[in-house]
């Protein structure tokens, strides 16, 4: 294996292809790697930190602006389905403009739809926006992976992206903390508002300290129509997984546009073996370890984005906590994953990602099963055990399926490896809102009707029934001012345990998923191309 050759853009003068091992080390802020891993970490955590604190403002938005369960899905959604669709597309702009540019352009974007957000009036103008908060996103995340790289050597690529990966996981899991403060406290607004102010920060930090490293083989031209077809492709897909749940699993709309989907998946292939200069080289899925790194990441985010989805609910509806207490609760899941990911790289740069990644997905596995045993009268203590159990297990797949994937492409195409990574991640995240919710939905649907019967509760018309499910699906009771304090506690009773048994059956599923993955896990291996980092060669 040979080193790739980069080409420093940082002047117009300076353009003679440089070695990673050769270039004398950076002695000021411009291209100094830790401030560089400093720079993006702000950037990736604004993107990281929207996945999930809106979570625990979902509650307040669909109260303050009359959303429906379907209209609090689309929150989400929405935001992961741009991600999803313009990943890899993004991480081929900054293999072929420069990370850096599409970094600052990215965060600058993202901040404005996020201040956008926090002005809108409507659920369609808030759906909207968090569209536009993808796209941007979307810019960021691979530009960050690409510089990353880019600007540790080998040695210290897996230490920083321990670093990285730590950022993600911590804002991950600390977004119902901070958005739990922020939506008791100052409104849901707030909890967009705060990326202002976070952008800024992120696009002045760029601007001083980042540099612009290419490969001296980056692509010249542009595959429009792969990106076509793969865009396409990918909106089918995702698409189909966010309507499943409304039009039926087996309805004919829910297979048109997956069969829609595979065909521009093939079309995309076939594409990508004649264009000079593919979107992705297919030669790229040759590495079994890349391709395990994918899938894992996309199994990784259906066990625990399409999980807490459920557990913000839970905590807030069933067992009646404020935002603020709810946030604190999840405390030992962000407190495991900060703790564990820069120990994590430690330990995967030691003996390799196999090990860590499986026993990762076997404790996450664990800690979904324990949550599946939560009742109405769960304890916090044993509610902790599963969050922390979760996070640490969480932790070393959040490094090591990043560092597989980037670490075993060619150094060109960082960009196109960090998009696979995140749209992985982001695909894994619809398709598990999308598969557990239906799984919740049919749970609660099933069972509610017999529940309500067993308790002796006034009959209720198919209509009414309709809508009691509704709001049994978050966990809520359907319950009236003017209903008798008796039959309110009734009433109560059946709503959180029929939402309980639907919430159960979802981390059983989630449980399962993560048990695949550990096999999954134990086909990846270091990366093969991890020489061809530190082309900064910046002071360490």
């Amino acid at each position: 294996m040979t080193s790739q050759t980069t080409i420093d853009k940082t002047g117009p003068e300076d353009k003679t292809p440089v070695s990673p091992l050769d270039q004398a080390p950076s002695t000021g802020l411009r291209g100094h790697p830790w401030f560089t891993l400093i720079t993006v970490a702000v950037g990736v955590m604004m993107v990281a930190l929207d996945g999930t604190i809106v979570a625990i403002a979902n509650p307040a938005i669909q109260k303050d602006l009359g959303a429906s369960f379907a209209d609090v899905q689309w929150i989400t959604n929405g935001y992961f389905l741009a991600l999803a669709v313009t990943l890899i597309t993004a991480g081929k702009l900054g293999d072929r403009f420069g990370h850096r540019q599409t970094f600052l352009i990215g965060v600058v974007g993202f901040a404005a739809a996020s201040g956008a957000i926090g002005l809108s009036n409507s659920i369609a103008l808030v759906v909207t926006f968090r569209v536009f908060q993808g796209l941007f996103g979307a810019l960021l995340m691979p530009a960050a992976l690409g510089l990353l790289r880019a600007t540790f050597p080998a040695e210290k690529l897996n230490m920083a992206i321990g670093i990285w990966g730590m950022v993600i996981g911590a804002s991950t899991a600390g977004g119902p903390i901070l958005g739990g403060l922020l939506v008791q406290h100052v409104s849901w607004q707030s909890v967009f508002f705060i990326n202002v102010p976070v952008g800024v920060i992120a696009l002045v930090l760029g601007v001083l300290i980042l540099t612009d490293h290419r490969a001296e083989n980056a692509p010249r031209s542009f595959d429009v129509l792969g990106i076509a077809l793969l865009s396409g492709a990918m909106f089918c897909l995702v698409w189909a997984l966010i309507k499943a749940p409304t039009w039926g699993w087996g309805d004919a709309l829910t297979w048109s546009f997956l069969g829609a989907s595979l065909l521009g998946f093939v079309l995309f292939a076939l594409w990508e073996k004649r264009v000079k200069e593919p979107l992705i080289p297919l030669a790229l899925f040759r590495s079994v370890p890349l391709s395990a790194g994918v899938v894992l990441m996309v199994l990784m985010a259906i066990a625990f984005l399409g999980g807490l989805f459920f557990v913000t609910f839970y905590l807030q509806n069933v067992h009646g906590m404020s935002p603020v207490d709810a946030g604190l609760h999840l405390l030992p899941l962000t407190g495991m994953m900060i703790v564990g990911s820069p120990l994590a790289g430690a330990l995967i740069t030691k003996v390799g990602p196999r090990i860590p990644l499986a026993g990762g997905m076997a404790l996450t596995a664990i800690s979904m099963f324990g949550m599946s045993r939560l009742e109405t009268d769960t304890s916090s203590l044993v509610m902790s055990l599963s969050f922390a159990g979760l996070g640490l297990g969480l932790a070393p797949v959040m490094v090591g399926a990043t560092e597989v994937i980037v670490g075993n492409a060619p150094m060109e195409l960082s960009g196109v490896a960090g998009g696979l990574q995140q749209a992985a991640m982001q695909i894994g995240g619809s398709l598990g809102t999308a598969v557990l919710g239906a799984v919740m939905a049919s749970k609660v649907d099933g069972d509610l009707a017999g529940n309500w019967t067993d308790a002796k509760l006034p009959p209720l018309t198919p209509a009414q029934l309709d809508q009691a499910s509704e709001a049994v699906r978050v966990g809520a009771a359907p319950v009236t001012e003017d209903t008798p304090a008796a039959i309110a506690a009734q009433i109560t009773d059946v709503a959180h345990n029929t939402f309980i048994s639907g919430m159960s059956l979802a981390c059983l599923v989630a449980s399962g998923v993560a048990v695949v993955a550990v096999f999954v896990a134990l086909l990846t291996k270091r990366g093969e191309n991890a020489e061809a980092a530190g082309a900064g060669g910046g002071h360490i």
